[in-house]
C-alpha cells in the first residue's frame, strides 16, 4: 500500500509556528529541490497565506502562487479554502467564489481542500462545483471535533454526501490535534466503508497524539497524511515528514519519498527556523506538547488568542475561568467545530462572559450573525434561551445566506479602474479591502521609485 505525503512547511506548518510570516524570498531557492521529493502534494497557498502576504509581507499572493508554479512544475500545488468564506471571515457572493476558484486554478493550484467551519455542505458546493469544472482536484473536507452530535454515523454520512457532490477525495481536518489513535481508527474505518474515493487526514502535534493517530489512521486505510519537514514540525504544527516516512517504510508501506531530498529540504529550513527563534518570531513553546486541548477542546492557535485577549485587558487572572467557560459557550451555540472563524467567535464570547460577570451580556456582532444563521446550519440547535437573549424578537434567516448576497465583482472592478491591474487585484480587494488598499499604495510608491534613463553617445 502506498501512503501519500502532503508537505505543509510552505503553509500550515509556518502558519502554526510563525504566524505565516515566511516571505517567498526565504524559501525560493529550495523549491526546485522540493519538486524532486516525491510528495503527493505541497500545501503552499490559502489559509492565512493570502492575508499575511498582503498585510505583513508586502507580497502579491497571486504573484507568489505563479512563482511557486514555475519553480515546482512536477509537484501538485495545494491550497486550503474556507468554502463560501474563501480566505476571509465572511460569506461572499457566488460569483466571487466562482471567479476566485477560477483564478486560483489559472495561476497554478492543482488541489483545493475545501471546508466549512460548520460542515454545512451548502457552503462548500459552489466552490467545489467550480473547481471540478476547472479541472482541479477537490478534497472535500470535514472539520473534526468531538461532541454528542459529532458521531461516526454523522461523519460517514457527510463524507458520502461530499462524494456524491463529485469531490475526488475526503479530508478529515483535525485542527486542534485532539483526535486519538482509537478515534482515528474508528472514524477513518467508518468513512472508508462509505466512500470509494481516497481519504486524507490532517492533524496537529499540539497534544502529542498525532504520530500514534497517523499510524492507526493508515492501518484503517487512510491514503494521504499531512506532515512538515522536521525542523518546522511538532507542537502546533504537523508530525515530521522524515520520521513518519522512516517508520512507514519499515512497516512495508510505499511512500515515494526520496530520503536524500528530504534531508536537503530540512537542512535548508533549519537556519530559517533558528533565525525566527532568535528574532522572537518563533516562540519555542509553540513546538512543545500542550495537553490542555484534550480537556477543553481548544486548538493551540485559539489558546494563544485567548491569552493575548486577556493580557490586553490586564485580566490573565481570569484565564482558567475563560477556559472553563469556552466548552459551555460551544455547547450553547450548537457545538461548532473550533476552526476559523468559529474558534475566534467562541473564544471572544467566553472571554466576554467571564469579564462581564454575566453570560451573554455583551455579545459580539459575529456571534449575533452566527445566531441569525449567516454562517450556516449549526451542528446542533442553539440553546433557545441564549438565542432569545442574543436576538430578542429578531428571527434567524431561512435558507442559504449566500443566496441573499448581491453580485459585487463588476461594481468593485469599476471602482478600482486605474488602480487594479487585473481581476486578481479586484478579488484581493473584495476579500481584504483595507489591507489591499494599503498594498496597492505601497506597490505604486515602489513602482514610482524606478528611474528611467537612456544611454546616448557623447558628441565630440
Amino acid at each position: 500500500m502506498k501512503i501519500g505525503f502532503t508537505e505543509t512547511v510552505l503553509r500550515d506548518a509556518n502558519q502554526s509556528l510563525i504566524a505565516t510570516r515566511l516571505p517567498f524570498a526565504k524559501f525560493a531557492d529550495i523549491l526546485p529541490t522540493m519538486d524532486k521529493a516525491g510528495y503527493y502534494s505541497v500545501e503552499c497557498w490559502g489559509g492565512a497565506v493570502f492575508d499575511c502576504c498582503l498585510r505583513y509581507l508586502n507580497e502579491d499572493p497571486w504573484e507568489r502562487l505563479r512563482k511557486l508554479r514555475k519553480a515546482m512544475p512536477n509537484t501538485k500545488l495545494q491550497m486550503l479554502l474556507r468554502g463560501q468564506n474563501l480566505l476571509g471571515y465572511k460569506h461572499y457572493p457566488d460569483e466571487v467564489v466562482r471567479l476566485f476558484v477560477d483564478k486560483s486554478v489559472d495561476n497554478g493550484i492543482d488541489i483545493i481542500r475545501i471546508f466549512d467551519a460548520l460542515n454545512d455542505l451548502r457552503n462548500i458546493e459552489v466552490a467545489a462545483n467550480e473547481a471540478i469544472k476547472k479541472g482541479a482536484t477537490v478534497s472535500g473536507t470535514l472539520s473534526y471535533t468531538q461532541s454528542p452530535v459529532h458521531t461516526l454515523e454523522a461523519y460517514a454520512k457527510l463524507a458520502k454526501e461530499l462524494e456524491n457532490m463529485g469531490v475526488q477525495s475526503i479530508c478529515v481536518k483535525d485542527m486542534a490535534g485532539t483526535m486519538s489513535p482509537y478515534e482515528a481508527k474508528e472514524l477513518i474505518g467508518a468513512i472508508k466503508k462509505e466512500v470509494k474515493v481516497p481519504v486524507v487526514l490532517h492533524t496537529h502535534c499540539t497534544t502529542g497524539l498525532a504520530y500514534m493517530t497517523y499510524m492507526k489512521a493508515v492501518e484503517a486505510g487512510c491514503d494521504v497524511i499531512d506532515t512538515a519537514t522536521s525542523c518546522f514540525s511538532g507542537g502546533t504544527s504537523q508530525p515530521a515528514t522524515e520520521t513518519i516516512n522512516f517508520a512507514f517504510k519499515q512497516l512495508g508501506y510505499e511512500t515515494g519519498l526520496d530520503d536524500a531530498v528530504l534531508k536537503e529540504v530540512n537542512d535548508f529550513f533549519k537556519p530559517i527556523r533558528d533565525e525566527f527563534i532568535a528574532s522572537g518570531g518563533l516562540n519555542p513553546k509553540m513546538m512543545a506538547t500542550d495537553t490542555d486541548a484534550l480537556n477543553y477542546k481548544v486548538p493551540g492557535g485559539m489558546l494563544s488568542n485567548l491569552v493575548a485577549q486577556l493580557k490586553a485587558q490586564n485580566a490573565m487572572d481570569k484565564f482558567e475561568q475563560v477556559l472553563l467557560e469556552t466548552p459551555k459557550v460551544r455547547a450553547d451555540l450548537g457545538y461548532p467545530p473550533l476552526v476559523t472563524p468559529m474558534s475566534q467567535m467562541v473564544g471572544v464570547q467566553a472571554t466576554n462572559n467571564v469579564l462581564a460577570g454575566e453570560r451573554y451580556k455583551n455579545v459580539s456582532k459575529e456571534v449575533k450573525s452566527y445566531c441569525l444563521g449567516e454562517y450556516g446550519t449549526t451542528p446542533a440547535p442553539i440553546n433557545p434561551d441564549v438565542l432569545h437573549k442574543v436576538l430578542g424578537d429578531e428571527k434567524p434567516i431561512e435558507g442559504r445566506y449566500a443566496d441573499t448576497l448581491e453580485p459585487v465583482f463588476d461594481k468593485t472592478k469599476a471602482e478600482l479602474e486605474g488602480i487594479a491591474k487585473n481581476d486578481e487585484d479586484v478579488l484581493s480587494y473584495i476579500a481584504f479591502p483595507a489591507v489591499t488598499e494599503k498594498f496597492f499604495a505601497a506597490r505604486k510608491a515602489e513602482e514610482e521609485k524606478v528611474v528611467k534613463y537612456t544611454i546616448a553617445p557623447i558628441e565630440k
